[in-house]
């Protein structure tokens, strides 16, 4: 079969997969500026930055359109300059332009942009009054003062999670993006996964921040500050300073952390183990009596708040472990303080995950004692990464430091939760030598490339069916096939953030789909590298469950009940 050629700006580009000719000129290493266009979620076309002019049509958006044999496509005139410039120009004109207090400042698409065309002074008569801020949820803040109506936040919430807390209101120049009934963030059906922070280009929507309150716990001498790591930060985080998606740079991360001033540093891979274990054996309980099967996982808050708010009957076939930051949380206020010979005021428990959806989980109620926390503040790796720079810590150079123990030693199957699929995984790998005493292997039939896989697995002699699924909208279609009757399973991993925890609402962000599959890499070469695979192996955990933890203990401080929010 002969291959197609598109001619751009003067230079023969094959046609191969691509799905609109914005593809196909980022193929030729051409960077279109965009707003609006992410791979993941429809094409919307709202931004109209990426216009380029065809031989023949004229001026069209390059997202919206289709690539044929021999086209021959101009992306930069005179006339396409112009537009973009002033569509530019209108945005900032209608937009909140306290930048260097922003947010997003340094990593905003708006304020790039504007400097690549090399925007100094805006034509248009600036807008006089922007609404307040919303503040009322503990996990998202949203300005929509910075908003730029792009409808990225719109699409994802409601494509890629089925729930659509957000959509356009009124029309023309009053137009703007809200919550039902202008209500806040916090108070509608939003379950705080924070993907629509992820593709927000401005600083519409970002993390709730807690720097200010981390830092001030830190330098109150009163107290003892400890903090704990998610598998999911090491392999991202150093994207903010240059390294590759997917290179772990671990060692760095402790080394930036105690400089910083936390007193122990550990790894909340230390609490996947235990959560293994804990879940592992409630698995093989419920498939014993053959009772409330399937099994859902319970390691993302946004899964569970959904479940709560949509699928109330299912709340029973949840497990009833607390996520592997609960844990680790409720673990030392009870362990560490006794150690310390401190009270659980006096121990302040950071978290740095790769989630929003963690800042509100920390912040439910019955992850508490009498008012006080088990984790007391959440930063996502976005927040760390500006605490490190604010530090002024030249991350690239640090020498590689080790963890704390106990809470620092952990398996590879740990390390994988951070990835769709590596729950599931650790406990098979777990379950297979409870039952069968089998040696250890790697199930990488779980390893999900997709939204939802499906795979049968051999325990035991027995074979289990499971489905790993992430993004809410795959769960919601795999629900409802699970209620009809369609599909059967024992076991089913959910994840809110599409790729699992590596894609969370609080990684650095990038329009590269290749970065989220290099960090799931960087976490399954991180598994082959520790001494031991399986969370059973941990002898740091073994020796914790002989000490201190009985069965009433481990289920108090392990286990949690979910509420009804339909």
């Amino acid at each position: 079969m002969k291959t197609q050629y598109a001619v751009i700006d003067n230079i023969e580009v094959p046609i191969e997969n691509e799905r609109n000719l914005l593809e196909l000129i980022r193929k030729a290493h051409i960077e279109l500026p965009t707003f609006c266009y992410h791979s993941e979620i429809s094409v919307y076309g709202a931004c109209r930055m990426c216009m380029v002019e065809v031989q023949g049509r004229g001026i069209v958006p390059a997202c919206s359109t289709p690539v044929s044999d021999g086209m021959v496509v101009t992306t930069s005139t005179k006339q396409i300059r112009e537009m973009r410039k002033m569509i530019i120009e209108l945005l900032l004109a209608n937009h909140d332009q306290n930048c260097t207090s922003c947010p997003k400042s340094g990593d905003c698409k708006l304020q790039r942009i504007a400097q690549k065309l090399g925007i100094s002074k805006v034509r248009f008569k600036r807008r006089d009054e922007f609404p307040e801020p919303d503040l009322s949820s503990v996990a998202i803040y949203r300005d929509p003062a910075k908003c730029i109506l792009c409808g990225d936040c719109v699409r994802v919430c409601r494509e890629i999670q089925s729930i659509g807390v957000m959509d356009f209101a009124n029309r023309g120049a009053k137009a703007f993006v809200t919550p039902c009934f202008n209500k806040g963030i916090g108070e509608v059906d939003c379950v705080n996964c924070g993907q629509c922070v992820k593709v927000c280009p401005v600083g519409a929507l970002t993390p709730r921040r807690q720097i200010d309150e981390v830092w001030n716990a830190i330098h109150d001498k009163s107290k003892k500050v400890v903090v704990q790591i998610a598998p999911a930060v090491r392999v991202a985080i150093g994207e903010n300073f240059g390294f590759d998606p997917g290179e772990a740079t671990t060692g760095q991360l402790v080394t930036a952390l105690r400089m910083m001033g936390f007193d122990k540093v550990y790894d909340t891979s230390f609490a996947a183990d235990v959560t293994v274990i804990e879940e592992g054996n409630e698995f093989l309980a419920r498939l014993e009596k053959g009772e409330k099967l399937p099994q859902f996982t319970s390691c993302c808050p946004a899964w569970i708040k959904f479940a709560e708010q949509y699928y109330p009957e299912l709340l029973p076939n949840i497990s009833s472990c607390r996520s592997p930051q609960q844990m680790f949380g409720a673990l030392c206020k009870d362990i560490l303080t006794k150690d310390m010979k401190i009270s659980r005021e006096d121990l302040v428990v950071v978290s740095i995950m790769p989630c929003t959806a963690k800042k509100y989980e920390a912040d439910r109620a019955e992850f508490s004692v009498n008012g006080n926390k088990d984790v007391d503040y959440v930063l996502t790796t976005q927040e760390l990464a500006l605490m490190i720079k604010e530090r002024g810590i030249d991350f690239g150079r640090l020498e590689i430091g080790a963890f704390d123990m106990p809470f620092g030693f952990k398996s590879g199957a740990a390390v994988i939760f951070g990835t769709s699929g590596g729950v599931s995984e650790a406990v098979l790998r777990y379950a297979a030598d409870a039952v069968g005493g089998e040696a250890f292997t790697e199930y990488k039939d779980l390893r999900a490339d997709s939204g939802v896989k499906i795979t049968e697995v051999t325990v035991g002699g027995k074979v289990l069916r499971l489905a790993v699924v992430s993004g809410l909208a795959n769960a919601r279609e795999l629900i409802k096939r699970i209620k009809s009757g369609e599909e059967s399973f024992d076991l089913v991993e959910v994840m809110a953030c599409c790729g699992g925890c590596i894609n969370g609402g609080g990684q650095p962000i990038s329009d590269d789909a290749a970065s989220v599959k290099a960090r799931a890499k960087g976490l399954y070469d991180n598994d082959k590298m520790l001494q031991v695979h399986s969370s059973q192996e941990n002898p740091y955990m073994q020796k914790m469950y002989s000490e201190d933890l009985n069965k009433h203990k481990a289920h108090e401080l392990l286990h949690t009940k979910y509420i009804v929010r339909k």
